[in-house]
């Protein structure tokens, strides 16, 4: 059967239940096993590796994923565990999905790899009309709960307006998936693994800009990191700096330089966009009575805005300044431009202060 006869037929195949459960493993990312520095795309490769292994159902496929695809994420996979279980797909995000529903709904893992995160929205349909609905529309008699789409966002440094765009905050606006974004090599390592088992559709966005620059210490064995659970990555008293993917090593460089001024940082990683761990950023804001949020994203309808109208609704009175967002501007993504439209660390910088003075 063609590739596009499949995807024509996945209504079908979602109307079939799983015979077996899906399997799991202990949520250690801490462990007892060997760890290894290795990079971002490493550790991405190293989830992969395990999810094949460790699950017979489990599928990765997408444009180029066979040979390792652009960023390296997939090689080796299709040597390993054989074209029928890691395979590339026609240039059509709405098919990759589409089929990726389809698969997911037999009761099987599919990971879908969508090349840029730019190239997204033609399959804006797939995920926000039946991936994210599968499950609700049958009164959970049927799902495609096992469907991971992994997909490279965010800045590169030299990507312009095709190839560098942040596009979480049109997915947190969908009732039904998980929104996902790690900060580092071990972090990303365990929460896609956590993704690529979690009972619901997943939307795992990986921070380009560091699949070779971050650079840590990561377990080699099978480890998952729970989410909708923000972390606490920097102790502080006096603001709350809440961000996600990339832009944590940046909030932290303008941490380290406020700290030189007597100001103390509390910096928190979101991880998980959607659900998102409002209690623990609304613990840090009642504690500070300030907080910063920054994104690569546009500012206007960007996920900070959901997260200040949140902690106005349940912090109001415990508010010493406004709430603060340092967010990309509201342009389509510049080339030569880029370091303007960027929020940089003097950015954020500036915005504690002036929220630390207020």
């Amino acid at each position: 059967m063609g590739f596009r006869n499949i995807i024509g037929r996945r209504l079908g195949l979602g109307l079939v239940r799983r015979r077996k459960p899906f399997s799991t493993a202990t949520c250690d990312g801490d462990g007892n096993g060997n760890a290894k520095s290795i990079n971002l795309y490493s550790a991405i490769n190293q989830a992969l590796h395990i999810a094949l292994e460790t699950d017979n159902r489990a599928f990765v496929f997408g444009e180029d994923v066979s040979f390792g695809g652009v960023f390296r994420c997939t090689t080796g996979l299709a040597d390993r565990f054989g074209k029928a279980r890691v395979f590339n797909t026609p240039l059509c995000e709405q098919g990759i999905v589409g089929f990726g529903i389809g698969l997911a709904a037999m009761g099987n893992r599919a990971i879908a790899e969508i090349q840029f995160a730019d190239y997204i929205y033609p399959a804006f349909d797939q995920i926000v009309n039946e991936a994210a609905k599968f499950r609700y529309r049958s009164g959970n008699q049927f799902n495609c709960g096992g469907l991971t789409i992994r997909a490279p966002y965010g800045a590169v440094g030299h990507g312009g307006h095709y190839h560098s765009q942040s596009p979480e905050a049109f997915f947190c606006h969908v009732p039904g998936i998980k929104v996902v974004i790690p900060r580092s090599p071990r972090q990303a390592k365990g929460l896609l693994l956590s993704c690529i088992r979690d009972p619901n559709p997943v939307v795992f966005f990986e921070p380009k800009w560091l699949y070779r620059l971050a650079v840590e210490e990561v377990p080699e064995h099978d480890y998952m990191l729970p989410l909708s659970e923000a972390e606490v990555i920097r102790q502080g008293s006096d603001i709350t700096l809440v961000g996600w993917g990339a832009q944590l090593s940046v909030m932290e460089q303008a941490c380290n330089e406020a700290e030189k001024d007597g100001i103390s940082c509390e910096l928190i990683d979101l991880k998980t966009l959607l659900p998102w761990d409002k209690e623990t950023v609304e613990a840090s804001v009642r504690k500070t009575g300030r907080v910063l949020i920054s994104h690569e994203a546009p500012v206007t309808g960007g996920f900070g805005a959901e997260i200040s109208a949140s902690i106005v609704e349940r912090c109001f009175l415990r508010l010493e300044a406004p709430v603060a967002r340092v967010c990309g501007l509201d342009t389509p993504f510049p080339l030569v431009f880029e370091p303007f439209y960027m929020p940089t660390k003097n950015k954020i910088l500036d915005a504690i202060k002036a929220t630390v003075n207020y």
